[in-house]
């Protein structure tokens, strides 16, 4: 694994926050799901498609807090522009399970 400096991580901004809305994305190459997150009032609302559907579904992400990567250039992801990235890891089977904080944190919170 090829190491980096503390400096490089400090550059990624990672925010917790909340999922306010969850729709499929059935345009998508891969199955995927279009979510907001609210990041509180500094960020306000930002859109990611998530290739989540293994282990979600639109309706049950709603409420739930999520860790994103506030500060990538947006992407565009077919007729979809992606603003953050929503981090997960991979399951035994290679499915991705969301990544979150362990406790209630304020929405717009700063992983530190």
């Amino acid at each position: 694994m090829e190491q980096t400096t503390f400096d490089t991580f400090m550059a990624l901004d990672i925010r917790a926050g909340t999922v306010i809305s969850a729709e499929p994305f059935p345009e998508a190459r891969k199955p995927a799901i279009k979510v907001v997150v609210d990041f509180g009032s500094e960020l306000g609302t930002r859109k990611s498609s998530a290739q989540i559907t293994d282990h979600y579904t639109p309706e049950g992400l709603i409420g739930r807090k999520v860790m994103a990567v506030v500060n990538f250039p947006p992407r565009q992801i077919g007729p979809f522009m992606s603003e953050v990235l929503v981090l997960g890891f991979p399951d035994a089977d290679g499915a991705i399970v969301l990544a979150a904080p362990g406790d209630d944190v304020p929405d717009g919170s700063r992983l530190a």
